[in-house]
């Protein structure tokens, strides 16, 4: 519900991009979400994909204009589902994590 994502600092919200959106169960939690109160809260993006990778990028929009969230600056941060668990993948990870937690330390 909207009360259980009250009362943290920063959101990362994620999903994968199917037929250049989000699978539906994403874009209803986005509408729940929006009635937290997220506004000025930090926020970040993220997602895989095989062609298009739309969603992350739609994700963070919301984040960013609907909620009026302060997002990390690295955009929707989109990975190949191939590349997650290779050594690029996984350092591109953690470097958005990294940033995410930046943020939340200023």
């Amino acid at each position: 519900t909207e009360k259980d994502l009250q009362g943290y600092d920063g959101y990362v919200f994620g999903s994968p991009t199917y037929h250049r959106t989000m699978p539906p169960i994403m874009e209803t939690f986005l509408f729940m979400a929006h009635k937290a109160g997220l506004t000025g809260k930090i926020g970040g993006a993220f997602g895989s994909y095989t062609h298009s990778g739309d969603a992350p990028k739609i994700i963070f929009d919301t984040m960013e204009n609907v909620y009026k969230m302060n997002m990390v600056e690295l955009g929707a941060f989109n990975l190949l589902e191939h590349l997650v668990e290779q050594g690029d993948g996984l350092r591109a990870c953690q470097e958005y994590g990294k940033a995410v937690s930046k943020k939340l330390e200023a």
